[in-house]
């Protein structure tokens, strides 16, 4: 038996004790609703914009305020469908890549079937990757929002952010989300520089506590808030504020911007010894890209293999990956973002993800390897 290796992280990652201790004092401490007249309210309300504060300093943003969520798909959903309504006299069309996460692309299908939206979507190349050239293409009068995943959650492809933003600054009426989920402190993005209207972010992807996370909102952007009922967050999402929540993911932020330079060498040489030794492999296909690629996300096929046989084959061995998105691995279909890359049916039905953490150095390349490599030849030796 090998000691227990969590590399799914791409999923979930695993709280920060300071996090989590942050996360019970604020309840204990600071109970009182924000929007009360009183002490109680008010001291809430000061720790609350103290939150935000602390994430602005750590993105680097100056004209931008935070919408405390409950995660990166309620963000989403709040940015493209309160974006496109505010837009609707103006024009029904949406730009979006082929490879999104659900949370997007069920978010445009709904504007699609419901108020009639017309939806077009950039497809990548065989490495994941969209081109500018069709992004200015697809641009028409009635454009009114653009949407790019920064990261790819399962191969890690890393999109042409700045580059869509420099085209986007010249039209001025469209608006530019960002899916900011697995690129924060993973890979580096300079959201106001890259024009960046509307940015959506996770807490649990970066050691923060599920149920947390923010839309980043540039200033004067006009959303049409999802949920209303009371002025809070300048009316974009009613309700009483998480405040635990809040101070947790702002805490989470601080933690995970920490040496940040160093951790990312740790985490890429990791990516580099997985991506040589999955390589050495006769029959393995690597999936994830060669350049321009995160450093915590390996994809790779192995043919013929069933994704989830070899899942829990390696979880018989203490050792957790995931095969698609967690948000569509249980309807064992096979990775819709690599067949969108062209891999066909067998490459996409046999792709397994590692994703690894800040704290993940290259020793857990070599115990995964010895349980993949017997346990690919025990399954083919069972299907002859």
């Amino acid at each position: 038996m090998y000691k227990r290796q969590y590399l799914d992280n791409s999923s979930t990652t695993k709280p920060y004790d300071e996090v989590l201790n942050v996360y019970e004092q604020t309840s204990s401490r600071y109970f009182g609703n924000p929007s009360s007249l009183h002490r109680y309210g008010a001291e809430t309300e000061q720790l609350l914009q103290a939150a935000k504060n602390q994430i602005k300093r750590s993105l680097g943003l100056k004209k931008y305020d935070i919408v405390f969520t409950s995660g990166a798909t309620e963000a989403n959903n709040a940015a493209l469908k309160g974006a496109a309504l505010s837009k609707i006299k103006t024009g029904k069309h949406i730009i979006a890549t082929s490879i999104e996460h659900p949370s997007v692309t069920e978010s445009l299908e709904q504007l699609k079937e419901l108020f009639g939206f017309d939806i077009t979507y950039l497809s990548v190349n065989e490495d994941g990757f969209v081109s500018i050239e069709d992004l200015k293409a697809a641009i028409r009068p009635d454009t009114v929002l653009v949407s790019m995943m920064h990261v790819n959650n399962e191969v890690g492809s890393v999109q042409p952010i700045e580059a869509a933003g420099e085209v986007l600054k010249e039209h001025s009426n469209i608006l530019f989300h960002v899916d900011y989920v697995q690129g924060i402190y993973k890979v580096p993005l300079a959201i106001e520089k890259a024009g960046i209207d509307l940015c959506s972010i996770s807490g649990h992807k970066f050691h923060g506590l599920k149920g947390t996370g923010a839309l980043i909102v540039k200033e004067g952007t006009r959303l049409i808030p999802l949920i209303t009922g009371g002025s809070q967050q300048k009316g974009i999402r009613a309700g009483t504020e998480h405040t635990a929540g809040a101070v947790s993911l702002a805490k989470a932020i601080n933690l995970a911007s920490a040496d940040f330079d160093t951790r990312l060498d740790t985490m890429t040489a990791a990516k580099e010894l997985f991506m040589k030794r999955l390589s050495e492999i006769e029959g393995v296909v690597i999936n994830t890209p060669q350049m321009n690629c995160a450093p915590h996300i390996i994809n790779f096929s192995v043919p013929g293999i069933k994704a989830e046989v070899l899942l829990h084959m390696l979880e018989e061995q203490d050792i957790f990956v995931s095969t698609t998105s967690a948000c569509s691995a249980k309807e064992h279909k096979p990775s819709k973002v690599l067949l969108e890359m062209g891999k066909g049916e067998q490459i996409a039905g046999s792709s397994i993800r590692i994703s690894l953490n800040y704290s993940q150095t290259s020793d857990v390349a070599e115990p995964f390897m010895n349980a993949l490599r017997p346990g690919i030849k025990k399954l083919r030796e069972m299907m002859r």
